[in-house]
């Protein structure tokens, strides 16, 4: 039985986004070991779960900021989990599990054949020049300690095809984690609609924005609570028929209710943290806001898009693989408030505009489905596990 360990510097992640993947190996016979730091979650998961299903869990210290002391620990930890475990396949992600990971497994005894998922390159067209002298030498180098990097835009794929690689050493691309077409799809039943803001405690007339992202600086979601204090201020349109509904935990948390109270836009925009049932809210959604400033992809777009909601989104290498401007998005400049408020104002006033656009959005995200996904992810592990 050949042996995967999974490594993310986030808690959570693999039950998140990894699901398909554990159900591709477990198809193939693999025993399924899952190492992360469980004591700083960041997505709500069910440990026991995990281990009913035969998943193998491992507690390491490791930190998404690269300049936590406990990252050499970790490197420590993983070494010795990929030699007592004898693991055969190393699949990591995150800027962090790809560091520490890689070099565990280059020095570890088994010297394991190694995956590094790259949702999205801290290093990108535009981003800052720290970015650039701090991450690119370090994915440059590593890359040599890799057998085969996945990445999730074409940006980012064209980036590390000129990344020297392990001989024999591959680059693909996968359109995200895979999204189930069969979860994200809109009813288009008025009544359940209605029942599903009742819930929320929105009115059944009200131009829902809604956004799920965590709650961080680079999620930006300050630029729709301006945009929205903007509206109020300009009077425009009535902002009391407007409900922004933020999806999300995070950092951020008590600074964006602090900005939403001195906006006076307490009863236009909720905070229903973290959420499980997505589906449901995004029922409830005239359009999606996912203003981020940098984005691998995007997966949450990608779902709005399944369940018929059109987008308004900041211009990204992530977003450009799906956010078709006046087709089945809005795409506006990260820091233009103005943008912003153009955009909200346009989809509420005109319904035969949103609702074109609105037309196009599932037949736009069908190449980000599971099917599509689980396609390239076949062929990545059926290369090792037949070795």
């Amino acid at each position: 039985m050949k042996k995967i360990l999974f490594v993310t510097s986030i808690s959570g992640f693999l039950p998140q986004f990894e699901s398909n993947d554990v159900k591709i190996l477990k198809q193939m016979g693999c025993e399924i070991h899952y190492a992360s730091n469980f004591n700083n979650p960041i997505y709500t998961f069910d440990r026991n779960k995990l281990i009913e299903e035969g998943v193998i869990l491992h507690q390491i210290d490791i930190e998404k900021n690269p300049a936590r002391s406990s990252n050499i620990k970790t490197i420590k930890q993983v070494k010795n989990i990929i030699d007592e475990c004898n693991i055969d396949i190393v699949h990591c992600h995150n800027p962090m599990g790809g560091v520490c990971a890689r070099i565990a497994a280059r020095f570890s005894k088994r010297k394991p054949y190694v995956i590094y998922t790259a949702h999205g390159f801290h290093f990108y067209k535009g981003a800052p020049i720290h970015n650039w002298l701090l991450y690119y030498p370090v994915e440059k180098f590593l890359a040599r300690w890799t057998d085969q990097i996945i990445t999730i835009n074409s940006e980012d794929f064209f980036r590390a095809k000129h990344f020297a690689l392990k001989k024999g050493g591959k680059v693909d691309i996968i359109h995200g984690v895979g999204v189930d077409e069969g979860r994200f799809k809109k009813s288009n039943l008025e009544t359940r609609k209605i029942e599903l803001r009742h819930k929320l405690g929105v009115s059944e007339d009200a131009f829902v924005i809604v956004t799920a992202a965590e709650l961080n600086n680079n999620k930006n979601q300050q630029v729709v609570i301006d945009a929205l204090e903007k509206i109020k201020m300009e009077q425009k349109v009535n902002i009391n028929d407007i409900r922004y509904l933020i999806c999300g935990k995070g950092p951020n948390a008590e600074q964006i209710e602090a900005n939403i109270q001195k906006a006076g836009l307490e009863k236009q925009v909720k905070m229903l943290g973290y959420r499980t049932d997505m589906p449901d809210i995004l029922e409830c959604a005239d359009c999606f806001a996912f203003p981020s400033y940098r984005e691998g992809l995007g997966i949450a777009a990608v779902e709005a898009l399944l369940c018929g909601v059109p987008l308004i989104v900041s211009d990204n290498r992530g977003t450009r693989e799906y956010a078709i401007d006046l087709v089945n998005a809005v795409v506006c400049f990260s820091n233009s408030v103005d943008e912003y408020v153009t955009a909200i104002t346009d989809l509420m006033t005109n319904e035969d505009y949103r609702y074109s656009l609105a037309r196009r959005c599932r037949n736009s995200a069908k190449h980000f489905t599971i099917n599509e996904v689980e396609k390239t992810m076949k062929k990545v592990y059926k290369t090792w596990v037949d070795r």
